[in-house]
């Protein structure tokens, strides 16, 4: 059992299926909170609340619309629980900014093993960031990178635009900006953004990471269907092409 009290939010409209899922999580040593439906999944949200495990199928507003509107002001994890198995339906899930989904039926073991890569994927991060390692005279380097007029402070998971606006990023994009700025310019395998990202190693069938790329594009790019920024590097994956430097 995990020692683990992190906080999961359960958003699911069948009734036994999310009591299964809580008290399953609960034994695990989570903190676990239930909602049936997107009004009560804003009752119960607060800040306190690492993860939600929402379902695509609600009465109301969908679990897509609900994702969507959850990202626009919270960094939270979202996992999409999604009865179906039609691969653009998840394409859509990954779109609206959740960090993984899973397919009913699904094995609760399963679920265990998301949610405990997404909490890892969450922390890493951060922690990565507040530990960096000394430059050659041994001061620490600076945790903002600027490029193109952006600001990105890797400290703090912010990102700034040049106008000066705050774009918010998902846990996924941050790692993948993370991984394509460190250092700009070098050309970063799709298996190696993965790795970054997710956590895990990299399956050639599997093009969620060029999903999230595609995000992150349309958050940095005037026109995301002809990238400036991220270029594709044929048969590599992607590189950050962008001049950095403190703002004059």
């Amino acid at each position: 059992m995990t020692q683990d009290k992190s906080k999961i939010l359960i958003v699911e409209d069948d009734a036994d299926l999310r009591g299964t899922v809580a008290l399953y999580l609960s034994d695990q040593g989570f903190d676990v909170v239930e909602a049936a439906d997107g009004e009560g999944m804003a009752r119960s949200l607060d800040d306190g609340v690492r993860i939600v495990l929402l379902d695509v199928n609600l009465p109301g507003e969908d679990g897509f619309s609900l994702a969507r509107q959850l990202r626009t002001r919270s960094g939270v994890g979202i996992i999409m629980i999604t009865g179906r198995t039609d691969l653009v339906d998840r394409v859509v899930g990954l779109e609206v900014g959740a960090d993984d989904y899973i397919a009913k039926p699904f094995p609760l073991r399963e679920l265990l093993a998301r949610v405990k890569a997404l909490l890892r994927r969450l922390q890493t991060p951060v922690m990565a960031a507040q530990t960096p390692p000394p430059d050659a005279v041994g001061a620490a380097p600076s945790p903002v990178i600027h490029f193109e007029g952006w600001s990105f402070n890797t400290q703090r998971q912010d990102l700034t635009a040049p106008d000066g606006r705050p774009v918010a990023l998902t846990t996924m994009e941050f790692a993948i900006l993370l991984c394509l700025a460190s250092p700009p310019g070098r050309a970063v395998s799709r298996q190696e953004l993965s790795e970054a990202a997710k956590g895990r190693d990299w399956s050639p069938l599997e093009r969620s990471i060029d999903v999230h790329v595609g995000n992150l594009r349309r958050k940095l790019e005037a026109d995301g269907r002809y990238p400036r920024l991220i270029k594709s590097v044929h048969g590599v994956g992607y590189c950050l092409a962008a001049e950095t430097g403190d703002p004059a």
